[in-house]
């Protein structure tokens, strides 16, 4: 049996000729690819606004930035997530807090979120990035009461949950990253991802004026908006107020610098391959779902499998976490048997970096013990049903 890994993209013929005809096209960055696949983006989430950028670190960034992170600012996160979640907070100077997970969903719970609002007085927090973890989408119209309650806002990381969606209490499904309860949501197009373009990050939101800011902050807080443009009209030609103006606008040239950004611009290649896949990503979550409806029934009622996360209506199923016994012991096993397994993940407020401000073990038991047994199956759309069959018995075989 050839590798096997945790995840893998999947480049198909049609996805190889959209790159290569935007690769012969005049533009290879910030032209029309770029507009099109944030419209199709958009349109798949259900949002009003999609901005297209470099990378998920990078969406995430720029949503604290736009969303007014400043020094001191306290900002809550799960620490079951990959630690750009909450060093986002920490590149505008915040302050990251951590909330346990829920164990029986691995989401962050909002029962520790409520308690630690109401421990403190009101206005101590900003805001709450809630994480779709494993696919799985938080409630979030449970979050946004709360976080109305508190005057905070939200981000929702999205990463793991394109296409994921929770039901409201109306009833209604609510797709992961659709603007309607978070402010803002962002996702990954990492190649282990359900969408892959290399690398890139959207972000999208339904608020008009956050997308405004995010447009300018992606490319060095740079507009060439004339209706923007705060200079005059004699500035940006060239001229003095006492001359005369032969011209009622500004020339094409020009541009205004009005705010501190980034180059965190996406390629026109990397849209072009996201859009091409983009068409195929409900097919991709239905085998998902499949692959995970079969790995739920093989397991089910094992005792060495000490938890998993079932088959949940919504599910995005980036990963499929299963807690096992001797984890350790059956990580290295599929290693040998070339079953690439991961973990996900490593708690972040256990991370040496984060210790120093005073995070130690014993912090989030929740998190912890599900650390010490959670492992990844892989699970992609292509993995074959022999090479899924292949790992379940090898699982059973180690445990037999």
């Amino acid at each position: 049996m050839e590798a096997i890994p945790y995840g893998r993209q999947d480049i198909t013929d049609e996805d190889i000729q959209a790159v290569v005809e935007t690769l012969k096209s005049d533009y290879l960055t910030q032209g029309p690819r770029i507009a099109e696949f944030e419209e199709a983006f958009a349109d798949y989430v259900g949002s009003k606004y999609a901005v297209a950028i470099s990378n998920g670190t990078a969406a995430l960034h720029l949503c604290a930035i736009a969303l007014n992170v400043e020094e001191g600012d306290k900002v809550i996160t799960t620490p079951i997530t990959f630690a750009a979640s909450a060093n986002c907070v920490l590149y505008c100077g915040g302050e990251v807090v951590f909330a346990e997970i829920d164990p029986a969903t691995y989401l962050l719970d909002i029962n520790k979120v409520r308690e630690l609002l109401e421990s403190t007085p009101k206005g101590t927090y900003k805001g709450i990035i809630p994480v779709d973890f494993a696919g799985r989408a938080v409630d979030l119209e449970a979050f946004r009461q709360l976080a109305d309650e508190y005057d905070l806002w939200i981000i929702e990381d999205a990463c793991h949950a394109p296409g994921g969606y929770f039901t409201d209490s109306k009833g209604t499904k609510q797709y992961c990253g659709n603007g309607n309860f978070a402010d803002l949501a962002i996702f990954s197009f990492h190649p282990v991802k359900h969408i892959a373009s290399g690398e890139g990050g959207m972000i999208t939101t339904n608020d008009k004026e956050l997308y405004k800011k995010l447009l300018k902050l992606r490319t060095h807080g740079i507009t060439k908006n004339e209706s923007e443009y705060k200079n005059s009209i004699e500035f940006a030609v060239g001229t003095t107020q006492n001359s005369n103006l032969n011209t009622q606008n500004y020339p094409n040239w020009y541009m205004e610098m009005q705010e501190l950004g980034y180059n965190y611009r996406i390629t026109d290649f990397q849209c072009a391959l996201g859009t091409s896949q983009l068409k195929r990503a409900d097919v991709g979550i239905e085998r998902r779902r499949e692959i995970a409806a079969t790995y739920k029934k093989a397991f089910e009622g094992k005792e060495f499998i000490k938890g998993q996360s079932g088959i949940v209506e919504g599910h995005a199923y980036h990963l499929y976490v299963i807690e096992a016994g001797d984890r350790l012991g059956l990580y290295n096993y599929l290693r040998e048997q070339s079953i690439f397994a991961q973990i996900h993940y490593i708690p972040c407020h256990l991370m040496p970096y984060y210790r120093q401000f005073g995070w130690k073990e014993g912090d989030m038991p929740n998190a912890e013990n599900y650390y010490k047994h959670c492992i990844s199956l892989p699970m992609y759309p292509t993995l074959t049903v022999e090479q899924q069959d292949f790992v379940i018995n090898k699982i059973n075989e180690y445990y037999g």
